[in-house]
């Protein structure tokens, strides 16, 4: 590259071989040491791409046709798989999604963290990483007198009509198609956002994978209903796992989906489900994750990393609805949660006491605050557990976390990239990372969750 001026053109040709994939599942190529990125490209292909856009330090292509195939390039089974944005690597083998997962996690500790001796273990994958997902949140629409529900087109606002979707649950599907017909029946008008009229903006489905019951929630612009009581009668008729229907009402103009006001239109504010022995109540707007089977790989994992004896006391940092609190409350001598979100709190309470756990402690409140009070009254903490959103820990915490001087540390991460930045601050702060766990959540996408072990360094 010389004079700053990229070595490619747009609307231009190239031949190139793809040596990664980026982290929203594009394939990367180089041309004269320039990076391209290519939807749909997989590593080690040999193609020929059509470059479209041009930047300062990278471009975009098109994949015009391909050479030489991956080893582990398949036809993705969805037939929406390159409209919908859902998924990113239906094209990939699973055995392929596994390598690619545990290289980006790899990758990123090395260039980030700085931690090239860290053991990364392989991902704990899924026997079937098909139809694992107990959640649906729907985007309706009218089209052409009737109502579409779908996900929404890539980088766009165009909702795809779709009637099933395969990493759902096959239950939130079929909630979600009779739902769809019970309100076109009754003349119920989908959410204009461009006009900001008509009534139903989402529909969603809860499901409980161990109980069998199912939450429809219907969120609207208005806090009317057309012919409610009809709608009811038809949903709990036509769907007898039925054990909530909830209204959520958001009259704003927004991309959020949830308003603030909610109320149940029949039947119960909860429904339960199971992972592992510990039960959980379940509202339209509790946080709960969405593939129960993986979310008992993890917890097992962190219980493991956590090394209880039951003389242990545990703070478990951003702990939401209680979920890893109560696990490790089953094997600790005292567990004490931390959550801004004061319904989560509220949730987590509501599940120990559903569970008879007594040991189990939980505040309001920044971490970054609350734990350094708890420090201030004499609390202790053997080991902390944090599993923060995907920006990672405040950097509050982490000093706090230093401070406090627990024997290990159990970091539960959503985001490789702020995790490796996290455990860097760490380890400069008297940890060592011991090992990393990569654990798939959300097989055919390209999120990767991971389970990190730090002890303290005795000095």
């Amino acid at each position: 590259m010389t004079n700053g001026q990229a070595p490619i053109e747009k609307n231009e040709y190239y031949d190139v071989t793809f040596e990664d994939l980026t982290h929203d599942g594009a394939g990367v190529a180089k041309i004269n040491g320039f990076p391209i990125f290519v939807p749909n490209g997989l590593p080690d292909e040999l193609a020929k791409i059509k470059v479209v856009k041009v930047k300062k330090g990278y471009g975009f292509g098109r994949l015009i046709e391909i050479y030489e195939k991956s080893q582990y390039r398949v036809d993705a089974p969805c037939p929406l798989f390159k409209e919908c944005g859902g998924c990113q690597l239906q094209h990939l083998s699973y055995e392929g999604q596994m390598i690619a997962k545990r290289k980006q996690v790899q990758e990123v500790l090395t260039r980030i963290g700085k931690l090239k001796e860290v053991k990364v273990h392989p991902v704990l994958g899924m026997e079937h990483p098909w139809r694992y997902r107990n959640k649906a949140q729907v985007p309706v629409a009218d089209r052409e007198g009737g109502l579409i529900a779908g996900f929404y087109q890539q980088r766009s606002h165009e909702i795809i009509d779709m009637e099933a979707c395969l990493i759902q649950q096959e239950k939130n599907d079929e909630v979600v198609q009779v739902v769809k017909k019970i309100c076109e029946k009754y003349g119920v008008q989908a959410y204009d956002e461009k006009n900001h009229r008509g009534t139903l903006r989402h529909i969603m489905a809860r499901y409980g994978l161990v109980t069998g019951e199912v939450m429809v929630v219907l969120i609207t612009r208005t806090k009317e209903l057309p012919n409610k009581n009809k709608i009811l009668s038809d949903i709990v008729d036509q769907l007898p796992d039925v054990k909530s229907v909830v209204q959520n009402i958001n009259p704003k103009r927004t991309n959020v989906i949830f308003g603030d006001e909610t109320t149940v239109l029949w039947g119960e504010e909860y429904i339960y489900d199971n992972i592992g022995n510990i039960r959980f109540a379940i509202s339209a707007r509790s946080f709960y994750q969405v593939n129960p089977e993986q979310t008992k790989v993890l917890y097992d994992k962190a219980l493991e990393y956590a090394q209880l004896t039951g003389e242990e006391t545990v703070i478990d940092a951003y702990c939401g609805i209680g979920t890893i609190s109560l696990f490790l409350a089953r094997k600790a001598k005292k567990v004490y949660g931390v959550e801004i979100v004061p319904e989560a709190i509220e949730d987590a309470k509501r599940n120990a006491s559903l569970n008879d756990i007594t040991n189990a402690e939980f505040a309001v409140g920044e971490a970054e605050v609350v734990i350094p009070n708890w420090k201030k009254e004499g609390i202790r903490a053997d080991v902390i557990v944090v599993d923060p959103p995907r920006k990672g820990c405040d950097e509050a915490l982490l000093q706090t976390i230093i401070e406090m001087k627990p024997k290990r540390v159990v970091y539960v991460s959503c985001n490789p990239a702020t995790l490796a930045r996290d455990l860097r601050i760490l380890e400069d702060g008297g940890f060592q990372t011991v090992e990393v766990q990569p654990v798939d959540m959300f097989p055919q996408t390209v999120h990767v969750e991971c389970v990190a072990l730090m002890s303290r360094v005795e000095k």
